[in-house]
C-alpha cells in the first residue's frame, strides 16, 4: 500500500466504497430529514449551504446540536404522511449508497407533539422502503422521557409487533430513573432489539450502566469506553456491538478530531463496531462519507473496513441467507480491491 500514491489511494477508496453493501444502524430518523425538503417548502428561511452544513462545522456542546436539529425537525415532521416522504427520499439516498438493512430510531415522544398514533408512524416510516432495502424501525425516547402522557405509550412497547427495538437517546447527564430497567426487560424478553445511547457525552460509567442494569448488547456510541481498559476488554469479551458514528463524533466534539478517534483502538482490541450516520441533517454527511474517512483519515485497509461492514449485517435481524448473500459480495469486493 505504501507504493500507492495518496490521489491513486483516494481515488481506489472511493470505487470501494461506493461498491460496498452496506447497514445503517444508527440514525435518527428526525435527524436524517433531507435538507432539500425545507429548502423546497421555504427557500427564503431555510438558507442553501446553513453554517451547521458545512464542513468542518463543530458544535459548541449538545444543547446547541440539540436545538439546532429540533428547531428544524419540527417544522417538517407533523404528521404520518410527512414522516413518509421525508422516509422516501431519506431511504431513496441510502439505497442510492448500496444500503441493504437500516435500523432507524423514531423519537416516540412525537407522537405526542404532533398528536400521532405511534403504530400509524412505524407504519408510515417501514411503508416508505424501497425493494431491496429492510427497515427495523427503533422507539426512542429520554432519560426522563417517562411523562404523564408517554406511561402508557411506553408500559406498552413491548406488545407492539409493528415496533423493532428500543433505545435510550442523548442527554447521557440524566440518572437513569426506575421505570427504565423494566422497561428494557419487557423488551429484550419481547424479542426486540435493546439499545441504549452511551459512551458519548456520558463517560465509560454510563456504559456500565447500559451493560449492567438494562442489559444491553448494543450501544450507540459507546466510543469512551476506550477510557478504561478493562471495560473494552469487557464489551469484546461479551461480545457487545457499538454503533459508531465518527463524523457526528467529530462534529459534537466528542473527539477533538477524527484523526484522534479510537476507532481503531477498539477494533484492535477486538470489538465489534459498525459505522453510521447518526444524524445526516446536522452534519451533512452520508454513509459513504463515513467509510471514507475512515479509509482516507483513519487509514483503515480495505479489509478492515469490508469488517466493518460484515460487522452490521452480522448483527442484523435479517435472514441468514441474506447475511450470507451480503458477506460473501463484501469479501469478492475486498479481494478484487486488495493492492
Amino acid at each position: 500500500m505504501e507504493r500507492i500514491d495518496k490521489q491513486t489511494r483516494k481515488g481506489t477508496l472511493e470505487e470501494f466504497v461506493k461498491a460496498l453493501p452496506k447497514t445503517e444502524t444508527h440514525l435518527h430518523i428526525e435527524g436524517a430529514l433531507p435538507y432539500e425538503l425545507l429548502r423546497e417548502m421555504d427557500s427564503e428561511r431555510f438558507p442553501r449551504e446553513p453554517d451547521f452544513r458545512r464542513k468542518g462545522y463543530k458544535y459548541k456542546n449538545f444543547v446547541d446540536f440539540e436545538n439546532i436539529l429540533l428547531a428544524h425537525a419540527a417544522v417538517w415532521f407533523t404528521s404520518p404522511e410527512r414522516y413518509h416522504e421525508a422516509c422516501k427520499r431519506i431511504f431513496a439516498g441510502l439505497q442510492a449508497c448500496n444500503v441493504k438493512y437500516v435500523e432507524t430510531s423514531l423519537h416516540l415522544a412525537m407522537t405526542e407533539f404532533i398528536g400521532a398514533d405511534g403504530k400509524e408512524l412505524i407504519h408510515a416510516i417501514k411503508s416508505a422502503a424501497p425493494k431491496g432495502m429492510e427497515v427495523r424501525v427503533i422507539g426512542g425516547f429520554l432519560r426522563n422521557g417517562y411523562t404523564d402522557a408517554m406511561k402508557p405509550v411506553i408500559d406498552n412497547m413491548h406488545t407492539w409487533d409493528e415496533l423493532d427495538g428500543i433505545d435510550l437517546h442523548g442527554q447521557e447527564w440524566l440518572e437513569l430513573e426506575d421505570w427504565t430497567a423494566p422497561v428494557w426487560k419487557r423488551c429484550k424478553d419481547a424479542g426486540k432489539i435493546i439499545k441504549v445511547h452511551a459512551g458519548e457525552f456520558g463517560g465509560p460509567d454510563k456504559i456500565v450502566e447500559a451493560i449492567d442494569l438494562l442489559g444491553v448488547e448494543r450501544i450507540q456510541h459507546g466510543v469512551r469506553s476506550v477510557e478504561k481498559t478493562d471495560l473494552v476488554k469487557r464489551i469484546a469479551d461479551l461480545g457487545i456491538v457499538l454503533d459508531v458514528c465518527p463524523l457526528s463524533n467529530e462534529g459534537l466534539q466528542v473527539v477533538p478530531s477524527l484523526e484522534e478517534h479510537p476507532l481503531k483502538d477498539l477494533c484492535d482490541a477486538g470489538v465489534i463496531c459498525t459505522i453510521n450516520t447518526d444524524d445526516p441533517l446536522c452534519f451533512a454527511n452520508t454513509i459513504e462519507d463515513e467509510y471514507f474517512a475512515v479509509g482516507d483519515r483513519l487509514g483503515f485497509s480495505f479489509e478492515d473496513i469490508g469488517q466493518l461492514a460484515k460487522n452490521g449485517f452480522a448483527y442484523s435481524t435479517m435472514e441468514k441467507s441474506l447475511i450470507n448473500k451480503y458477506t460473501s459480495e463484501i469479501d469478492s469486493l475486498v479481494d478484487a480491491y486488495k493492492l
